[in-house]
């Protein structure tokens, strides 16, 4: 509020200042003419000349102090808001459109703030003065400057509509733009190998010519504005010259005041032009508003209950993980990918769930760290509903080793850190270590202050997964959710891992998910899903007895092994 208020003050002083420039050269240029004193007016006007200079120092500078502060509250704001909405908002959304919201958007609202507000009181305040002294020196002038300054104060918003939709439809062409150029430099390799350059190239200049479309005939009704607002001030300036000059015709008015009065009408169209000239970002900014207020209105799908209660921990008679009845289908899908399904896993134990792509196996991982929630059922840590939970306290209690490993454009020590910040040097090693990448770290010209690249581009696909084992083991939790651990590794470095992963997994409650059987047979209990039923439970001996779905899964796959080794 401070700051607002002492841009106001500021830029009506500049404003004043210049004005005073202009006057006081107007008298001191009379005086000469008559053969007076002016030595008073030339130290008066020393004195203005640099002050309105000043001023406008000072009002730029604690405007863009002021809306830095609200842009950087603006972004941490966007961020939280999409923490809360992550995964579900996010599966939605393009990550180059995203980001052009968390950099250009706001910052368009920025200068809304650091350009806008100040001008606008000023642009108010300064033309009413001019009509005020106007009317006391002689009414007919100020009746004949108005109607030109109604006109360039109405041009921003006689045209205001077409601005706005012109500047929302530029802002989402925009966004599109950002969007497809992420992306293609993202997938830059599969665009290579699948020849496919020239044709992202046609469809970028699509968006180009999308985005051009939209921006030319925007400035086409900005040019026109402009050429407004000058004729309109031209016009202005010569209405007060024809008028004041039949006033001194008249006697009225002293020939001489005319050129000062003159110097006022036109003074007062500055700031108003100002403010019409910055109708181009008030545009742009409410384009992006309302694009930002989108992402803060979205409803918020998971939250923590207002009164969480705290996760018990392992116990000795509750089940570790529980899915009661869940039911889940996700956002735009008819299908579910849960229906109905009840398992519990034992503290301490180890459960498997398998079946063919789609059954609902990642579904279920993602919705025991509560990513989502079941639209029927519930599911229950240690005995509490997962709702029930904070989320912080809930993540902190279980760890997610995923089939794509996210890595940061940052070092392997920050990499691994993130599990657990407050980790020493020697836990850091240690987990590295029971991760298989010593030997690894150790053929690093930097160790583990090397940088791993933007999504690990540095690392192969099974380093990139012992990493995500590392900060497993790192964040040393009660529940482990392995989804897809070792499907990035070849068989010599899944024998390594292997040995690790049973390390990771002593003394824990395990929920794995693997395509290849072979890698979940000594399970406690292996749970086979099937387009998001259930379809039976048991162990590895008793269901290969059954002759059911996992049965039949394990036949092909070895039928598969052995004919890809003969």
């Amino acid at each position: 509020g401070g700051g607002l208020v002492a841009t106001c003050v500021f830029g009506v002083t500049r404003g004043a200042a210049l004005i005073a420039g202009g006057v006081l050269s107007a008298l001191g240029g009379a005086a000469v003419d008559r053969g007076d004193a002016f030595g008073g007016l030339l130290v008066a006007l020393a004195i203005v000349a640099p002050l309105a200079g000043i001023l406008h120092w000072l009002e730029s500078w604690v405007a863009h102090d002021m809306a830095f502060r609200m842009l950087a509250e603006m972004r941490v704001g966007l961020y939280r808001k999409l923490d809360e909405l992550a995964p579900a908002y996010l599966v939605r959304r393009r990550t180059g459109d995203l980001v052009a919201m968390a950099t250009h958007d706001v910052e368009m609202v920025e200068y809304f703030f650091a350009h806008t507000v100040a001008p606008a009181f000023v642009a108010v305040l300064v033309p009413a003065t001019v009509l005020t002294v106007l009317a006391v020196a002689g009414w007919p002038m100020a009746v004949a400057l108005l109607p030109f300054l109604v006109i360039v104060a109405a041009s921003p918003f006689l045209m205001r509509r077409r601005l706005d939709d012109l500047g929302s439809r530029d802002r989402k062409a925009l966004g599109d733009l950002n969007a497809y150029a992420v992306d293609t430099v993202q997938g830059m390799g599969e665009v290579l190998a699948f020849q496919q350059a020239d044709a992202r190239s046609t469809a970028f200049l699509d968006r180009v010519r999308t985005h051009q479309a939209a921006r030319i005939p925007f400035y086409r009704s900005l040019s026109r504005q402009t050429s407004t607002l000058e004729v309109a001030t031209g016009l202005g300036g010569l209405a007060v010259v024809i008028t004041g000059a039949g006033l001194v015709n008249d006697g009225e008015l002293a020939a001489t005041t005319l050129p000062l009065l003159t110097l006022l009408a036109l003074a007062s169209f500055l700031p108003v032009s100002e403010i019409a000239h910055v109708g181009r970002q008030l545009a742009d900014t409410l384009g992006a508003t309302r694009r930002l207020h989108q992402v803060h209105s979205e409803p918020v799908v998971v939250e923590s209950p207002p009164r969480p209660v705290v996760v018990r921990g392992p116990q000795p008679t509750v089940p570790a993980v529980e899915f009661d009845a869940v039911t889940f289908t996700y956002p735009g899908t008819e299908r579910p990918a849960l229906d109905t399904v009840s398992f519990s896993v034992e503290a301490g134990a180890t459960v498997a769930l398998v079946g063919p792509s789609g059954a609902g196996k990642t579904t279920a991982a993602q919705l025991i760290l509560r990513f989502w929630d079941p639209q029927a059922g519930v599911i229950r840590l240690f005995g509490d509903d997962l709702r029930d939970v904070d989320l912080v306290d809930l993540r902190a209690h279980v760890a997610l080793v995923s089939q794509e490993t996210y890595l940061f454009n940052a070092t392997l020590r920050e990499n691994v850190h993130m599990a657990r910040p407050d980790a020493d040097a020697d836990e850091l090693e240690a987990a590295i270590e029971q991760a298989s990448l010593g030997d690894f770290v150790s053929s690093l010209p930097e160790r583990l202050d090397t940088a791993v690249g933007e999504r690990g581009v540095r690392l192969s696909g099974g380093q990139r997964q012992r990493v995500a084992i590392a900060r497993a083991f790192l964040k040393d939790t009660p529940v482990l959710v392995l989804d897809e651990a070792t499907s990035h590794l070849d068989a010599v470095n899944e024998a390594a891992v292997h040995h690790s992963l049973e390390t990771l997994m002593a003394g824990r409650t395990t929920l794995t998910i693997a395509h290849r059987l072979s890698t979940i047979r000594n399970a406690d209990q292996i749970v086979v899903l099937d387009g998001g039923h259930l379809i039976e439970v048991g162990d590895h001996a008793t269901l290969l007895g059954s002759g059911g779905l996992y049965a039949r899964l394990t036949a092909h796959q070895m039928s598969a092994a052995g004919a890809g080794r003969s």
